[in-house]
């Protein structure tokens, strides 16, 4: 057998944590594409779109309810190549050092281990994640129906700026990302923890939805101050690749508080549950599919 095959990176492993992450992110994006177009409105123009109820009825009533799926097929695709990569990048950190508490049951994990492992996730989905992103936000702004869709959007970055436009705000990016993956994998690996030791006959279906589900809140509300300036910079024309990040922070704490940052966080939370919940199990019931029927 190759070093390939008994290495972090064999193929049956890849492609294990390639096929579960991608049936965990149409479960994640479908569940909560609403709760997030609802968000980015209200970040990009808080004065037009002042709370979560007023935002909601205003795009249902003046675009309709599909007008709340806005950019779901690019956030869609980019989440199942985001999440292939920080799910892969993620299992195979795990496999590369793994915990030797994890064999004995005796021990107690390192619970420290999946925060570091999940920030080093983060440089690397950011990189993956950042054109859908940023297609998806210049989407997300678009009031009415023409020229909303991405295709549209997608044509006119491409006339406008070209490649370059694809790549708006790489430094916004890695700068949501390392604290939101952090959180994110931290927090699920502490939450499965403390469930199966504090609710032992928890149901383990149980167990991912709810950890699942609090670890994308924690993970949404320790990145949720880096994500203001991000979504105003990505839908934006006129912002840079790198630069336009740091400035747009400062602009945002300047004008309009710090509190400000926070700008979207009910509705994002409200989101983060539901949506990071049916993420987890999916991963974990793609997982248990691929070991039964498709590669044992």
């Amino acid at each position: 057998m190759s070093d390939n095959e008994v290495g972090a990176l064999n193929s049956r492993d890849v492609t294990r944590d390639i096929f579960s992450a991608s049936i965990g992110s149409v479960a994640c994006c479908y569940t909560g594409q609403p709760f997030d177009t609802v968000k980015v409105r209200m970040q990009t123009n808080p004065a037009a779109y002042p709370s979560v109820l007023f935002t909601s009825k205003s795009i249902v009533s003046n675009e309709g309810v599909p007008a709340l799926w806005k950019g779901a097929v690019p956030t869609a695709l980019g989440m199942v190549a985001e999440n292939a990569m920080a799910f892969g990048v993620n299992e195979a950190l795990k496999r590369t050092f793994p915990d030797e508490a994890k064999s004995d049951p005796t021990k107690r994990p390192d619970l420290m281990r999946p925060f570091l492992m999940g920030a080093i996730t983060g440089c690397c989905s950011a990189t993956v994640l950042l054109p859908s992103e940023v297609v998806k936000a210049k989407t997300q702004v678009v009031v009415g129906n023409t020229g909303a869709s991405s295709a549209d959007i997608y044509k006119k970055m491409m006339k406008r700026q070209g490649i370059r436009s694809l790549f708006i705000g790489f430094d916004a990016q890695i700068m949501r990302d390392m604290p939101f993956y952090a959180f994110f994998f931290g927090t699920y690996e502490l939450n499965c923890y403390l469930f199966r030791t504090f609710v032992p006959s928890m149901p383990e279906e149980l167990n991912f939805f709810l950890s699942g589900g609090f670890a994308g809140m924690l993970g949404w509300a320790a990145a949720m101050p880096f994500d203001v300036p991000k979504t105003n910079v990505q839908a934006s024309w006129d912002s840079k690749v790198v630069g336009s990040y740091f400035p747009e922070l400062i602009r945002i704490a300047r004008e309009r508080g710090v509190l400000a940052l926070y700008t979207g966080l009910i509705p994002t939370i409200a989101r983060a549950f539901p949506a990071n919940a049916a993420l987890f199990l999916g991963v974990e019931m793609g997982k248990k599919f691929f070991d039964q029927y498709l590669w044992a």
